[in-house]
């Protein structure tokens, strides 16, 4: 099956993906796996390995199942470990509410969903939306206690504030790629600047969903904060006395910094040993292991060490659902990948090149619907729109930047069940499927809409 057809087959796999989650009360991991396997059967992703006419393999269905699998684990497992692991030492030692007042007292308790989705979009200026969502959810669920706003909310801010800086300012991957690629690699204060401003109208756009969605649906937090009648009082005092300022800050941001030097490193091109230090120490996972050693420590002032394995062992329980919905996801965008989709829209983009700068948006949100990473889609779209950008009219430093922008503003749009991001922040935000569909889904789709009304307002003056 190619062409057409495989696109209809993918649409399909989708919605009896979506009913299977939400309408048959079927587990996420067996719908993903079970619609993955159909849906690579039906693309004819053969049943095992065969060799090609040019003497190359072409992997079964069983093999690409196992690499989309293993390659989710690779790329965010361990990090989604570490990080849910510092989370619970800073909830164990009541460290997560001493933060919450900290960011409590620079924002003031009357716009604490503002608060996080501006905390979320800084943080993920240098770090991957999904390391910046583990690593700041501890704040998110103490400032709902503190404040009694909506769990939901203020997921859906956090969310929001962390991937409009991760799609638009570098230096996270995509957008460093996709200048290069573009040519304006040279001119990363312009795009970071560019980055900046767009992201205002995605996170405008992004707030005023997250309030009213926040009146509408109620997560399993939501439920246990009104079943609970401790105040938040009340709770922080069972902690006994809480950790300092900064022995309660170390573990949330010494890897924030060496991910950051790390990120630093790599956009100044620095050489040798000192390059290679910084990259070693500024790679997710070991940032976050260096993080949970701070934890550790946090642990010894609090004098609770002899719990340090209880609660290793609870964090391992409960987020092991969420590394397998994830891997499931990692499957279905590997399925994708292989059976041929990405290149038949990828040699049929002509037919969007005479909508100017929207064609880069187009092609960057077709590509990240339909196999899941932001990264990929930026990248990918970049690589197809470089040889196009006279023809379309952006060929002035300003505009190859905007065009970098409408590329980034694709790969928001939208987050769905074939994105790990999307169930790192529909399950650390205790919410179902469906009601990650109506959260995270439309406010990737608001945000992506948002920004690139702003792009195209921009690309009338530039």
């Amino acid at each position: 099956m190619s062409g057409i057809a495989l696109i209809i087959a993918f649409v399909i796999a989708i919605v009896v993906m979506i009913l299977a989650i939400s309408k048959l009360k079927i587990h996420p991991f067996l719908s993903i796996m079970a619609v993955s396997l159909l849906l690579g059967l039906a693309a004819g992703i053969p049943l095992v390995n065969i060799s090609g006419k040019d003497g190359s393999v072409i992997q079964g269905i069983t093999n690409v199942i196992g690499a989309g699998f293993s390659g989710t684990f690779t790329s965010i497992g361990i990090v989604i470990i570490l990080g849910a692991l510092i989370g619970s030492v800073l909830e164990a030692t009541g460290a997560a509410f001493k933060l919450a007042d900290m960011v409590i007292k620079l924002v003031s308790h009357k716009r604490p969903v503002l608060a996080i989705q501006l905390m979320g979009w800084v943080v993920s200026i240098p770090v991957f939306c999904d390391s910046g969502f583990v690593i700041l959810d501890p704040i998110r669920k103490a400032l709902v206690k503190r404040t009694k706003v909506s769990s939901v909310a203020m997921t859906v801010a956090l969310s929001s504030g962390l991937y409009a800086s991760h799609v638009f300012i570098p230096p996270t991957p995509g957008p460093i790629a996709a200048a290069n690629t573009l040519g304006v690699g040279n001119n990363l204060l312009l795009v970071m600047g560019l980055g900046a401003l767009v992201s205002i109208p995605a996170l405008i756009g992004a707030i005023l969903y997250a309030s009213y969605i926040g009146k509408k649906v109620k997560s399993v937090e939501d439920t246990e904060n009104d079943e609970t009648a401790k105040s938040y009082d009340d709770i922080v005092a069972s902690y006994g006395k809480l950790p300092g300022a900064f022995i309660s800050l170390a573990p949330i941001i010494v890897p924030i910094l060496l991910m950051a030097l790390g990120s630093i490193a790599s956009m100044a091109k620095w050489q040798g040993a000192l390059f290679q230090v910084c990259s070693f120490l500024g790679t997710p996972v070991m940032a976050l292991a260096i993080g949970v050693i701070f934890a550790a420590l946090q642990l010894a002032v609090s004098k609770k060490t002899n719990k340090f394995y209880e609660i290793t062992n609870e964090t391992l329980k409960v987020v092991g659902p969420i590394l397998f919905i994830t891997a499931a996801g990692g499957v279905l965008g590997r399925v994708i990948a292989v059976s041929g989709m990405v290149s038949y829209i990828t040699s049929n983009s002509g037919i969007l090149e005479s909508v100017g700068i929207f064609f880069p948006f187009l092609l960057s949100a077709i590509l990240k619907s339909a196999q899941g990473s932001s990264t990929v889609a930026i990248t990918t779209s970049a690589g197809i729109v470089a040889p196009l950008l006279g023809g379309l009219g952006l060929e002035s430093p300003a505009r190859v930047a905007l065009t970098v922008m409408a590329i980034g503003a694709g790969a928001m749009t939208v987050s769905h069940a074939n994105d790990s991001y999307f169930w790192v922040v529909t399950n650390f935000g205790r919410m179902t499927p469906d009601q990650g569909y109506k959260t995270q889904t439309v406010v990737t789709l608001i945000e992506g809409l948002c920004a690139m009304a702003g792009i195209f307002i921009l690309s009338l003056f530039l």
